[in-house]
């Protein structure tokens, strides 16, 4: 199915788009002020504040993960199409579980669960990326010629970090909700820093022989 990423990555791109957006849907407009000024009623939102920023991160780096693998395939497959839209569901509701959490936050009665709800997700979250990330690298022949195969096996463990992480998260929910929010933006700036650094052949070193494709045509064809 060559020439088939593009349609793939288009079609990601919208969805990540959409969902992104939806998370700002989420903050409540303040309606009930009670006397208090319009900033004090601003600043009781702030779960939804702080929930937001944590999911666009989220939500922003696995974006940009996404589109730095489809960079480097020259092809799709059948198995890589419905990991994709197994990733992308996991995604899709991620507004959810961020709307539950920031609603919950403050309530001793229910932030507990949000929590648990929130790091649950995002545990699933981890796993689906990391199931699409160690396929692509298994099978190895959907990447460009240039990519080192075994150099981008490489990177699995250290990229799969987050599939230990975020079940820790679901411990600490049971200790602080706030806590567990403010840990799931460090995993995400973690993984900010390119966890992903997919080595390339040096340059008039031999590739794989299944593509002709010279490097800089390939990827300037990605922006077209």
């Amino acid at each position: 199915m060559r020439n088939e990423t593009g349609r793939v990555e288009a079609f990601s791109d919208g969805v990540f788009a959409i969902v992104i957006t939806l998370l700002v849907l989420g903050i409540d407009t303040p309606s009930d002020i009670s006397g208090h000024s319009l900033w004090w009623a601003l600043g009781r939102e702030w779960p939804h504040y702080a929930a937001y920023v944590v999911s666009f991160m989220v939500i922003g780096v696995m974006w940009v993960n996404h589109h730095f693998i489809f960079s480097h395939l020259v092809r799709v497959n059948r198995p890589l199409l419905f990991l994709n839209l197994l990733v992308l569901m996991v995604v899709s509701a991620i507004p959810w579980t961020t709307s539950v959490m920031a609603g919950q936050l403050t309530d001793p009665r229910g932030a507990q669960v949000a929590a648990i709800l929130y790091s649950g997700w995002m545990v699933v979250y981890a796993l689906s990326f990391t199931a699409f990330w160690w396929y692509v690298t298994q099978v190895g022949h959907l990447f460009h010629a240039r990519v080192d195969r075994a150099g981008a096996r490489g990177t699995r463990i250290r990229f799969g970090i987050g599939s230990v992480a975020y079940p820790a998260t679901v411990g600490l929910a049971f200790v602080s909700a706030p806590l567990t929010l403010l840990m799931h933006g460090v995993i995400a700036a973690y993984y900010a820093a390119n966890q992903l650094p997919i080595p390339l052949h040096a340059e008039g070193e031999d590739g794989d022989s299944e593509s002709s494709d010279p490097p800089l045509a390939y990827f300037l064809s990605k922006t077209e």
